[in-house]
């Protein structure tokens, strides 16, 4: 039941993906952009607001 449903939805997929070739690398392309900069700007943040100084008391 299952396999006979997965085979279903990968016909589907090919049929979906032959149909419109450039929106596939387009969605992956945009994931990309968008995991990317989020993942620099929270090491930017990370680094420089959310680390404890290296100081005994940096609060002082």
């Amino acid at each position: 039941m299952a396999l006979d449903s997965l085979a279903h939805d990968l016909r589907y997929t090919l049929r979906k993906l032959l149909r419109a070739p450039l929106f596939s690398p387009v969605a992956v392309l945009t994931l990309a952009v968008g995991i990317g900069s989020n993942a620099a700007i929270f090491s930017v943040v990370n680094g420089v607001l959310l680390k404890p100084l290296p100081f005994d008391e940096p609060e002082r």
